[in-house]
């Protein structure tokens, strides 16, 4: 049974930093491209960032280039999140997802956390 679990969200000051995990268990991480997507209240989920099963390619969405950065331990079965320069608008419930070797399609996505919120006061 394949559970993916996201821990590290908050509530933050603009322009402040939070550190996202996700944990995997029941899959080989190795072999799984893992994604973030965030979902804000009345909006569409969204692509944030995702990394290649080895970690060799990341991809990043504009709104977030530059601020975030997605990197990954295989040895721990953990896809972190680093977010800094926070600004209102990246508050949102983010959730991790795995995807056999990398994608930035949430379709192709097979396997999701619960989320962690992600809240950014002005």
């Amino acid at each position: 049974q394949v559970e993916l679990v996201e821990s590290g969200g908050g509530l933050v000051q603009a322009g402040g930093s939070l550190r996202l995990s996700c944990a995997a268990s029941g899959l080989t991480f190795s072999t799984y491209g893992m994604g973030w997507f965030r979902q804000a209240p009345g909006k569409e989920r969204e692509f944030v960032a995702a990394i290649s099963d080895r970690g060799g390619t990341t991809y990043y969405a504009d709104s977030v280039k530059g601020r975030c950065t997605i990197s990954r331990d295989n040895a721990k079965s953990t896809v972190y999140l680093q977010m800094n320069s926070l600004k209102p608008e990246d508050t949102a419930l983010y959730y991790c997802a795995a995807v056999p070797r990398f994608s930035v399609s949430a379709r192709a996505y097979l396997y999701w956390g619960q989320g962690t919120q992600v809240t950014v006061a002005s």
